[in-house]
């Protein structure tokens, strides 16, 4: 018998839920993406250098890469409920662990490797109750509001953990993250429902892989690619600032702070306008366009006016991140309800990877001042996505309609 999916119940409550997997990834992202800012705390109290404390720091997207698809495969096949409460919970509770006691460099290591691989659980479920509980005409516009998690994460460290670290050392600011991943855990646990599960046809026959088609695959080859750009504008952005224009650390971090909450905006627009065009994949070529385009224009600022290249870093932090929702959206779209969880997984896994080696590889490019080259370069990446992007294989849809003007 098919399952009926209860309409007040998606129509009242799926912005409840999505706001609890919108907290969910906002949590996961203040630990992943909120280490960095306990480096200095970290080296003062421990007496690291520099490559240590980065060592430590960088577990977490370790244990990250190592997880994705299987949390991704569990949230197919239990639901996405269990799967964020338990992944979410556990992290918390390893980084309870991490800030009471003293533990020595291989322990804190190996907790924030668990941790990071145990709140991996929230990336491709939160994604997969999106895609559950709202339809295709809103789903661009949803799915954006969720990706604005990475940006609000570590805006939440950013005012959060320094100020700790400096009265109370490193390890009790991870309390922080730790509460609030717990506290987010139980309000999953308690509050979200999940979609209704597909069903696997008369025969009982689960559906079959839809990487058995190429599309797929060129859905996560072009993100992938598109993260090199995104990578180039956020880790280069502040030293570029500093070194070449004689900002201060802080002035440029405030500059990186404030572009963010565009960035994250424009993650939102796109996603309406994909919604507005009935096309997930149209839209993220375009901007895949426009992120080569934008990329040439910060070269050309280094080497011209520093007016350009301010004006120039300001569009590519908006335009470099705005497709992200859209391939996680599609990849979602293409491989159906059963296989979500494992293609968000596998999306976020060739993203994580990109973006892990983007910062040393053009790191080699700029050498000491060999900026404008590096920009150059970084725009080659989305120029291959352009004809990597796999438009004429899309789930279609029908747009959006506009409102009727009152």
């Amino acid at each position: 018998m098919a399952q009926v999916v209860d309409v007040g119940i998606g129509g009242k409550r799926r912005w409840l839920i999505l706001a609890l997997g919108l907290a969910a990834q906002t949590a996961s992202c203040s630990f992943l993406y909120g280490l960095p800012f306990l480096v200095p705390s970290m080296q003062r109290a421990e007496g690291l250098t520099l490559a240590e404390a980065g060592t430590v720091v960088a577990a977490p997207s370790l244990g990250l890469l190592f997880t994705l698809i299987l949390w991704g495969a569990a949230a197919d096949r239990y639901g996405e409920r269990l799967v964020m409460a338990i992944g979410l919970g556990v992290s918390g509770l390893l980084l309870v662990y991490a800030a009471v006691g003293d533990h020595s460099l291989g322990i804190l290591f190996g907790v924030f490797l668990l941790a990071g691989a145990s709140t991996a659980s929230v990336n491709a479920a939160s994604g997969r109750a999106v895609l559950g509980w709202f339809g295709p005409a809103e789903r661009g516009f949803a799915m954006g509001i969720r990706q604005m998690a990475q940006p609000l994460g570590v805006g939440v460290a950013a005012f959060g953990l320094p100020p700790l670290a400096d009265r109370w050392g490193f390890q009790v600011s991870l309390l922080l993250p730790a509460l609030t991943a717990i506290g987010v855990a139980l309000l999953v646990a308690w509050l979200l429902i999940d979609p209704p599960r597909p069903e696997s046809g008369t025969t009982g026959e689960k559906p079959p892989s839809p990487y058995r088609r190429p599309a797929l695959w060129r859905v996560h080859g072009a993100s992938a690619l598109l993260v090199v750009p995104q990578f180039t504008v956020s880790a280069f952005t502040p030293v570029y600032l500093v070194t070449m224009h004689g900002w201060t650390a802080a002035s440029a971090g405030w500059f990186v702070g404030a572009v963010q909450i565009l960035g994250a905006l424009g993650r939102l627009v796109s996603g309406y306008w994909s919604d507005r065009v009935g096309s997930r994949l149209r839209p993220m070529r375009q901007l895949a366009i426009a992120s080569g385009a934008v990329m040439l224009l910060v070269a050309l600022g280094d080497a011209t006016w520093p007016w350009l290249v301010l004006l120039a870093l300001v569009l590519a932090a908006v335009i470099t991140v705005s497709d992200n929702g859209l391939g996680f959206t599609a990849s979602a779209e293409m491989a159906g309800l059963a296989w979500a969880g494992r293609a968000m997984g596998t999306q976020n896994t060739g993203q994580n990877i990109a973006a892990a080696l983007t910062p040393p590889m053009l790191g080699l490019v700029i050498g000491d001042s060999r900026y404008a080259l590096a920009f150059c370069v970084a725009a080659i990446f989305p120029a291959l996505a352009v004809a990597l992007v796999p438009v004429k294989h899309e789930v279609t849809m029908p747009p959006r309609p506009a409102r009727p003007i009152k």
